[in-house]
């Protein structure tokens, strides 16, 4: 018997397995085509992105009501950066249950970590106000830094928040950024790339202190780089519950670029 609450979230959590989970695409459009993110195989450079309709998550949250869903519980990226939750809250003033949304304020494994930790209490049969809270706690305890080898992504999509005034000297380091306020901003500048992944490794050391955590290396065609941070991370974090590498897709692709390399840090209590 399915839980009685759904979890519902969209297609950047970059979940490895969507297990009691209901995704619903993010979208890709190029050359004045639009794809679901998972159908997109073209040049991430003439891309933009673009957030699902309402009817969409209108239609999903009907479609889990039908298969006797009580509650549903909506997580999506920060709305500092994309209008997927506004889209998710509109549908759910229609909804035929109750639906929660719950704007991560975060991106890739930092809206996934929110998202598993709601689907594992409606899996263990909490009512919509628990699985709720379960997410939100696990977003408050969830940090994400990452790396960029150049800004202009970013800068192009107006996703570049406080640092955009830093644009014009910055294009030329190599920057590492981190999440704050659901918005992208500058953390450090570091001149070469290698200093800029050890860097990140302390910052993910540092986040995680002594405590059990669950750490995802997430990267953009950088699989060998991603494999080696995280070897390097399993042995520096005794306290490390689960480690995942995990490749992001189309959308986040085309904000940051190939090269990039993050590191989200939650609480495994």
């Amino acid at each position: 018997m399915p839980p009685s609450v759904a979890v519902v979230t969209d297609s950047t959590a970059y979940l490895p397995d969507l297990s009691g989970i209901t995704m619903v695409p993010v979208q890709v459009i190029s050359g004045g085509v639009t794809f679901d993110e998972g159908d997109f195989t073209g040049n991430l450079s003439r891309a933009t992105t673009s957030r699902p309709a309402p009817s969409r998550f209108a239609a999903c949250y009907a479609a889990l009501a039908t298969g006797g869903a009580a509650g549903v519980v909506s997580i999506h990226l920060s709305g500092e950066l994309s209008g997927t939750a506004d889209a998710a809250a509109l549908a759910a003033r229609d909804a035929p249950v109750p639906v929660e949304v719950i704007d991560s304020r975060s991106i890739a494994m930092g809206l996934g970590y929110p998202v598993l930790a709601a689907a594992r209490a409606a899996s263990a049969g909490a009512a919509l106000p628990e699985v709720t809270a379960a997410a939100r706690r696990c977003a408050t305890a969830t940090r994400t830094f990452f790396y960029v080898d150049t800004l202009e992504h970013l800068r192009r999509g107006g996703r570049i928040g406080a640092a955009a005034t830093l644009v014009g000297s910055a294009l030329m380091i190599k920057p590492l950024l981190h999440i704050v306020d659901g918005r992208i901003s500058l953390l450090e500048k570091v001149r070469t790339s290698g200093r800029a992944i050890a860097r990140l490794e302390d910052l993910a050391v540092e986040a995680a202190g002594k405590g059990a955590v669950e750490v995802a290396v997430q990267h953009l065609g950088a699989s060998g780089r991603a494999e080696d941070l995280a070897e390097r991370l399993a042995k520096r974090l005794p306290g490390v519950v689960e480690m995942a590498v995990v490749e992001v897709g189309a959308v986040i692709g085309v904000h940051v670029g190939p090269g990039m390399l993050g590191l989200t840090v939650t609480s495994a209590g």
